[in-house]
This record gives C-alpha cells, structure tokens and sequence, in this order.
C-alpha cells in the first residue's frame, strides 16, 4: 500500500530536528528522506559498515515502476531500436526524430530534445549508442521537469477541486481512487456528482463515496452549477478537507458544454471567493497529439491547474507527455497505467523518462 501525499515527517531520531508541525500535506514525490548519523560527530563510521544509498526506492514505488515500464513498453520499444547499432551518425538522429514523432512527442518537442541531445553529446564526448540513449533519457528528464508539481491540500478549507474532462477518459474513476487515497491519509472529503447529463454517473460515483465511506451531495437532474453550491457550501458547514467537484465529460468542440463548465467554475466561486483551488483535467494517454489539443481547449476555457494522465498502459503515444511540457506545461499531477487502486501515482520526471526509454 502507498500513499499520494507528502506525510508530515516522523517522529525525529535522537538529536534530529524537529519537523514544521503545521506544513500543509502534498499529493506528490518528494525529496528522499535524510539518513540520521547521531554518532558522526563522534567518530568516522566503520569501514566495514557503509551507508546504504538513500535513493533505492522502496517495495511500493518499486511496483509502480515496473507497471510504468510495462505499461510504455509499446512507447519505449520504437525508441529503443535507435540505439541498436553501433555508430552515432545523422542516420542515428534521423531515426531517432521518426521514432519521437511516432510516439507524438510533437514537432516542437521532439526538435528541442534533438538540439539538446546534440550538445550532451558533444560535451560528454560519447562514441556509444547507450552512452546516447542516457544522454536522451536525461534530456526527457530536464524537459518534463516542469510538470513535477506535488497537488498540497491544506492551505484551504475545504481544498476545492474542480475535475473536467472528456467521456471515456476515466475522469470519475480517477476522482474515485484519489478519493479513496485522501481518505487512507485522514483527509476528510466530500464529492459533489454535477455530472448530471451522463447516465449511471452519479451512480458510479455514489458507489466511490460508499466505498470509500466519505458524503456525496447529489440531485436528479438537477442543474450542475446547483449542485456544486450546494457541494462547497456544505463543505464548509461541515468543516470538510477538500471537495472533489465531478463535471460532466465533453468535447472541447462542445461550445455550449464549455460555456457549462465555465458557469460552474464561476459558481464555485460564489460559494467560496477563493476557489476553486485546483481545476484538474483527466487525459487518456493512449489520444496521443488529440491530448494536447484538449489541454489547449479547457485551459483556455477553465485556466488549469493540473492534469491526471490515465490509460498508460500499452500505449505506444507516451510521448506525448513532451509535447505538453514543450507546447503547454500544465503540472502533471498523476498518471495511470491501469484501473487499479495502486495502478494511479504522482508524476516524477525522472522515473517517467526513464520507463520511456526501458
């Protein structure tokens, strides 16, 4: 079992400092714990006994790795075969551009990797095809680091988060498993269905909220807006955490749905002056270069926040990742790679790089 936030830390070892009581938690990776050496000052540590690495990740992000890898094996696979041979020539390169493309990194992003790549290569002096792909996977690493963002709840209350999103992308269950996470972590939630126009929505996110015993507030055909008042004010009277607002899917093309979304955005905003304070779109991974393009679309229309990448699993299109770094950097809150639970994880630039060149 795992968890999405950044705990408070614990309890400190003899003579450690004592943590920030009142930091507000982060969804989101952060920086590996520090080692406590009480006995440093007195005396240099046994030769026999080194000090273990602190950046060995542990059993649960370990798993999530290898479904990462897995799940972008189709990705990495068209990638990988550059790197192949045994000459780093321009025909390396110019396979290497085709196989970005293929994988929708996009035209803007695929020539800054290239440009960058060139230059590592030249710095570093490397002569070998896998001296290059590190290089590479290092480039993709720099490049994504921008959408490395933890999602921190607490500095309101309640925390409201508007989710939007395409049908079909998996908007409600991504908001049923980040329910389910804040919920394990003490995080007292309250889930508003203003997904009135799909059949069975309230339904299925009325089963999250059973399961994973937290208040939902809902009304039958009922008008969106309406019921997400209703949801912020409640969660206010009810000294809630954070309220997850579950909008109903559309097309970006859908003008009239648009306009919808905006109505409850600004809503949200009568009923509490600061919210909301995270407006989170939900993307299918496997859309490739469409996925950019509704990123365009509702951020445009909503000003996002955040993104939740679903569906990695399989998917030969998980560039696309660095077409929106490049084009549009929206932070990346989490991604997926299957319907699970623990199948849904925080965004780290590096682990992604590194899955995409596996």
């Amino acid at each position: 079992m795992f968890s999405f936030f950044r705990k408070k830390n614990p309890a400190p070892a003899p003579e450690a400092p004592v943590p920030t009581p009142d930091a507000p938690p982060a969804i989101g990776p952060g920086p590996a714990p520090a080692t406590a050496h009480p006995e440093a000052s007195a005396s240099p540590p046994a030769p026999a006994q080194p000090p273990v690495p602190a950046a060995v990740p542990d059993a649960p992000r370990q798993g999530w790795l290898n479904r990462l890898k897995s799940g972008l094996r189709r990705t990495g696979s068209g990638i990988a075969t550059v790197f192949t041979g045994t000459r780093i020539d321009e025909d390396l390169y110019e396979e290497l551009e085709a196989a970005l493309l293929m994988a929708d990194s996009g035209v803007a992003a695929t020539q800054h990797l290239l440009s960058d790549l060139r230059r590592r290569v030249k710095e570093a002096k490397a002569t070998e095809p896998a001296a290059v792909k590190a290089l590479l996977a290092e480039a993709i690493a720099d490049l994504l680091k921008p959408l490395q963002k933890p999602l921190v709840i607490g500095e309101h209350k309640p925390t409201v988060i508007m989710v939007a999103g395409v049908n079909g992308a998996g908007k409600t269950t991504s908001i049923g498993k980040l329910t389910r996470h804040l919920a394990d972590e003490g995080a007292s939630v309250l889930l508003a269905a203003a997904d009135t126009f799909r059949a069975a929505a309230r339904e299925q996110l009325a089963v999250w909220a059973d399961r994973n015993t937290v208040d939902i507030v809902t009304q039958e055909g009922g008008d969106p807006a309406a019921v997400c008042f209703d949801a912020v004010s409640a969660g206010k009277a009810r000294g809630k955490d954070v309220v997850l607002v579950d909008t109903a899917g559309r097309l970006p093309t859908q003008l009239h749905l648009m306009d919808e979304l905006r109505k409850i955005r600004r809503v949200v905003n009568k009923a509490d002056p600061t919210g909301p304070h995270e407006v989170l779109l939900v993307i299918d991974g496997n859309t490739g270069q469409n996925a950019l393009a509704q990123v365009r679309a509702f951020d445009e229309a909503l000003q996002l926040t955040g993104l939740i990448i679903t569906k990695l699993d399989g998917t030969a299109k998980g560039g696309v990742l660095c077409a929106i770094a490049r084009e549009r950097p929206v932070p990346v809150y989490f991604i997926g790679v299957g319907e699970k639970l623990e199948d849904l994880e925080t965004f780290d630039a590096r682990e992604y790089a590194q899955a995409l060149l596996s």
